[in-house]
């Protein structure tokens, strides 16, 4: 008995774990003999294995078209590129953290994507922990809530970012950098609109952010519990909405938000263009 007919003699349970739950590979001659085979479940098996193939064939060439711009910088002898982005712009409570990281040429991840697209929390720690492992440097940068408050949203958002690239224990030769471009930075930087959906490495850096940002926040629900930190990490459900209202603020809430200076009963600061504060440049790097 050949090998093939040695595995047409097992069941089809046996057939389905090895070859759809473990994704093993799928030898020579076995889908067309099940399409033939007279078990309805064999051809039932032999369809899903074609299914997951076109499926895994779509996500290749997804994650081909993530590389776009790091294939661009690599094509022009530029090897360490750095993607970078941040998490925690909404909330009402809690720091802003970025992250930076430098990928292997070439690098691919089976659902790599945009930190917020992934929408099961253990699958984004599972993509978190495989792309520290695979990673050239990785490190994440953060902005306290008081800086927040003082420098403003977005000017904090830009210091996180470069605490990030400058956390990296090697030195990238360019950044690729989701939606704008980080003040006093030396490094040459692309700025990329929707990089987190568009760039491999943008991409990566958004997973880190969030995934230690979420961290936090759940450590933060215990030392502040009835606000539901761990839940919704601080952004602006109903729910915190009302535990704002019902406690006050917890000493992690940036006192810059409307949201929150209403419920201490403050008059609203004076927004600039970008929301909270009116920080200058020069005083968000001092």
């Amino acid at each position: 008995m050949d090998r093939l007919d040695k595995l047409l003699a097992k069941s089809i349970a046996e057939l389905r774990e090895r070859f759809l739950d473990r994704e093993s590979p799928v030898p020579a001659g076995l889908l067309e003999a099940l399409e033939v085979d007279p078990r309805s479940g064999a051809r039932e098996l032999a369809l899903r294995i074609r299914h997951r193939r076109l499926r895994n064939r779509a996500e290749g060439q997804r994650l081909r078209g993530l590389l776009k711009f790091e294939c661009e910088l690599w094509e022009q002898g530029i090897e360490l590129i750095a993607g970078v982005d941040e998490a925690g712009v909404a909330p009402l409570a809690g720091p802003l953290v970025a992250g930076a990281v430098i990928l292997p040429r070439s690098y691919r991840l089976k659902g790599l994507d945009d930190s917020k697209k992934i929408l099961d929390p253990e699958r984004r720690e599972e993509l978190a922990a495989q792309i520290k492992a695979d990673a050239l440097a990785w490190a994440t940068g953060w902005a306290e809530v008081e800086e927040v408050d003082r420098l403003n949203i977005y000017h904090a958002a830009l210091l996180a970012m470069r605490r990030a690239v400058e956390g990296l224990q090697l030195r990238p030769q360019f950044c690729l950098v989701d939606a704008r471009r980080i003040p006093h930075c030396a490094t040459p930087q692309r700025g990329i609109i929707h990089g987190d959906a568009l760039s491999a490495s943008i991409a990566a850096a958004s997973i880190l952010a969030k995934t230690t940002r979420d961290r936090h926040m759940a450590e933060q629900d215990r030392l502040y519990p009835g606000y539901g930190f761990a839940a919704h990490k601080g952004y602006p459900t109903p729910e915190h909405r009302e535990a704002l209202r019902r406690l006050g603020a917890a000493p992690i809430h940036r006192k810059s938000f409307a949201a929150v200076r209403e419920a201490l009963g403050l008059e609203p600061v004076q927004a600039d263009l970008f929301g909270h504060g009116s920080a200058g440049e020069d005083e968000a790097y001092a």
